[in-house]
């Protein structure tokens, strides 16, 4: 792992990480603990990943917290984890705890309409490439050839751009694709409720790819690590940087081996 921003002290967040009472591990899923693929129904885990996140759900050290712009229920069966971890699902609008139950916030009628018209732009031309959310609509590039990526490109989004001047909404590049959404939550709204719930003292990390990863790392500047989790650098708001997957392996055994035993006798460097 590199270290991004030469403020953020790891020796000192290590030892805090060692004698905390609360820890908190906010991870994204698509680009961070999974490769991108074109069918999103196959984007299963990096190997390792599932039995590295089941270990730290069994040993109730951390608080483990998916954030996703998937839904909750895109993503249960992807990860297939037992217990389940706590998961945040359509940028901050769905929340599945571990015990199975599940809310969802309301964007409102008006947004709920503009929402509807911006889909049906999309679902019969291509219909495996979009997803429907609780406050999103999302339109995948992956995978398409270059003459509907232009189609896309001149006959919706200039409707999608307009469907969010008119009602309040923002239209958001992700990896290959883009999303229009109610604004008024992000995965940075997860990150700051978590952070709340865990209180003063809490040590806490998120793990993310995308751009929309940013208003989590946002959130968490000068509260705890951010890790922008790519096999290659960008800008980004996050202190640190890591390649997938053995960098994120490494990560989350050296995050429990710290929770269970202690910190290491010297500072680590590249385990992390």
């Amino acid at each position: 792992m590199q270290i991004l921003r030469p403020e953020f002290d790891l020796a000192s967040f290590c030892r805090s990480l060692e004698t905390s009472h609360s820890r908190l591990l906010m991870l994204d899923y698509d680009g961070t603990l999974a490769p991108f693929q074109i069918r999103r129904d196959a984007a299963v885990p990096y190997p390792g990943v599932p039995e590295a996140l089941q270990a730290l759900l069994l040993d109730g050290t951390t608080r483990v917290v998916v954030v996703t712009g998937r839904t909750t229920q895109a993503l249960l069966p992807l990860l297939n984890l037992q217990p389940q971890p706590e998961i945040w699902g359509s940028h901050g609008w769905q929340r599945h705890w571990p015990d199975g139950r599940d809310e969802e916030a309301d964007p409102g009628e008006r947004a709920r309409s503009a929402l509807a018209e911006a889909l049906a732009l999309v679902r019969e031309a291509w219909p495996s490439q979009w997803e429907e959310k609780t406050a999103g609509v999302t339109f995948h590039l992956r995978g398409l050839e270059a003459a509907p990526q232009r189609e896309f490109e001149e006959r919706v989004k200039p409707r999608w751009r307009a469907l969010a001047e008119e009602n309040g909404l923002v239209l958001h590049p992700f990896e290959q694709g883009w999303e229009l959404r109610v604004p008024s939550r992000s995965k940075g709204t997860a990150v700051e409720v978590l952070l709340a719930e865990e209180g003063a003292g809490a040590v806490a990390a998120f793990l993310g790819d995308d751009l929309t990863d940013e208003d989590a790392f946002r959130a968490l500047q000068g509260r705890g690590l951010g890790v922008l989790v790519r096999t290659e650098q960008r800008p980004t708001a996050a202190a640190a940087w890591l390649k997938p997957p053995e960098e994120l392996l490494s990560f989350l055994a050296t995050w429990r081996t710290v929770c269970q035993q202690g910190r290491p006798k010297s500072p680590p460097k590249n385990g992390w």
